[in-house]
């Protein structure tokens, strides 16, 4: 039997996030989610089990809303990395969940990255 799209979206997530998991214990993880309208990330302590910052596209302070572009996911990677500063946090692991790293993944690693986030 064939696999759906989203069967094999959410093997290829599992299989990203178990990976980062054994090679990165310690460090904080920044999660990325991609709908087709918008962009969203968190930064998670998984052994707190707890959001320590998140920034998204729908913010209307980002000036991005209805937007669906790499500017705009430039601008919540950016906003992200500023947010992770305030928290005491500068290295993280991306986890691009079952995102290819590509387009607008790429262009918010990319910009936390020159936010001064270590990933």
């Amino acid at each position: 039997m064939a696999n759906t799209k989203r069967q094999l979206f959410l093997k290829r997530r599992l299989r990203v996030r178990n990976k980062l998991r054994k090679v990165n214990s310690g460090k904080m993880r920044l999660s990325v989610h991609r709908s087709n309208k918008n962009i969203s990330v968190q930064l998670i302590d998984d052994v707190a089990g707890r959001t320590v910052a998140a920034a998204s596209s729908l913010e209307p302070s980002l000036g991005v809303v209805g937007k669906n572009n790499v500017e705009a996911a430039a601008k919540v990677g950016s906003a992200i990395a500023e947010r992770a500063k305030k928290a005491g946090v500068d290295e993280a692991y991306f986890d691009r969940g079952g995102f290819l790293f590509h387009g607008r993944v790429k262009a918010l690693a990319d910009a936390a990255r020159e936010g001064g986030l270590k990933i």
